[in-house]
């Protein structure tokens, strides 16, 4: 299972007004801070996809923005601090919090739909029928990868 990167925007508490609104609407009252791959709730920090990009990224439908070389991805940015850069994997198969992370912490699963753009978890609104928003941990992540995969194959 490769590891996939991308930088992301943060968005939590500090985004001022579209947090409390979203907060609001969303009833998340638990969430410290948005973590996800969600584009409308962190949009990728790197524009347009450069020529220089192309031997470092995902060629695939809508995986332009991710990127196999995370040196590569790291030296594109201009503060890194700043942003969410994640590493990801695509789809496990299997629980893959015990795999060496490189570095990176291991936060939980998220559940996008077909174009890697929206989360089921933190930007539908909620699905009170499969998931409990307490079910989220405090990044809007389901902790457990087989509670994370019972919820996927409910909202499949």
């Amino acid at each position: 299972m490769p590891h996939l990167y991308i930088a992301k925007e943060k968005f939590g508490p500090f985004s001022g007004t579209a947090w409390t609104m979203y907060i609001n609407w969303s009833g998340l009252t638990q969430l410290s801070e948005v973590v996800s791959l969600d584009g409308m709730l962190g949009p990728v920090a790197l524009g347009e996809v450069k020529d220089s990009y192309w031997p470092h990224i995902v060629n695939e439908d809508y995986m332009l923005d991710f990127f196999v070389d995370l040196d590569f991805l790291l030296s594109e940015l201009a503060d890194p601090g700043d942003l969410n850069v994640l590493n990801v994997i695509r789809r496990p198969s299997v629980d893959v919090r015990s795999l060496d992370w490189n570095g990176f912490t291991f936060l939980g699963y998220d559940l996008l739909d077909q174009d890697v753009s929206i989360s089921a978890l933190t930007n539908c609104g909620g699905f009170p029928d499969v998931f409990a928003n307490t079910e989220l941990s405090d990044v809007g992540l389901i902790p457990d990868f087989d509670r994370a995969v019972e919820i996927r194959d409910h909202l499949r």
